[in-house]
């Protein structure tokens, strides 16, 4: 089976969450002058298709270098729920997704594709987004699953200043995985997800490549 890109592209017109800065690539060197070309990157280690690991908002949790490799390839589960602006995703989806599909099993990634991301380049694609509610979140917190990751900036509603599924996941130790992509690719309900973020000593999150197999 031929991967599935799952990332997005990351250049200096990315749009970045408010507050953050756009991804930079300043030229360094260049093969004329060096004798070789290369470029310095700055950019927010949430930019683009992103890892969340616990420490984002749990003080004593986990950074994105202590994840255990085995976590970061795993079984994944895509649940099809196209949402439009401030919608949320209910428990109730998730359960009509299980009596359809089965039940999510402990350790497996939860996927979901809202269709949101083809707004990317829209106003309110970082304050409108859908996300998972509350109830919904703690339904998959209960599950004991290893990683939810959404074609949307957050696993938040966008209108969710409080982060309420980014504090009950990560206190749980669920890796929360944004911004994904190319979801309408990937033809069957269960497939391998691999995600691989650099190794970012004490950081709270990284850019990732995220691929469907």
């Amino acid at each position: 089976m031929e991967p599935i890109d799952l990332t997005l592209e990351i250049s200096n017109k990315l749009p970045s969450f408010p507050g953050s800065p756009r991804p930079q690539f300043i030229s360094w060197a260049d093969k004329k002058s060096d004798g070789y070309n290369l470029e310095l990157i700055f950019l927010s280690s949430h930019s683009g298709t992103h890892l969340d690991a616990p420490f984002h908002f749990i003080e004593k949790g986990f950074t994105i270098d202590k994840i255990p490799l085995r976590r970061l390839v795993s079984d994944a589960i895509l649940c099809r729920l196209k949402k439009g602006p401030d919608e949320s995703i209910t428990k109730k989806d998730i359960l009509d997704f299980e009596a359809k599909y089965g039940k999510v099993k402990p350790g497996a990634s939860v996927i979901f594709e809202t269709d949101w991301h083809h707004n990317l380049t829209e106003k309110g694609y970082f304050i409108k987004n859908p996300g998972l509610s509350e109830s919904a979140a703690k339904y998959l917190a209960q599950k004991k699953i290893g990683l939810v990751g959404i074609d949307s900036p957050s696993i938040d509603l966008g209108k969710d200043s409080k982060f309420s599924a980014h504090h009950i996941l990560l206190k749980k130790g669920i890796l929360i995985l944004e911004n994904l992509c190319n979801l309408e690719k990937i033809k069957e309900t269960r497939f391998k997800l691999i995600v691989l973020p650099l190794k970012l000593k004490g950081a709270t999150g990284s850019p990732v490549r995220a691929i469907a197999l």
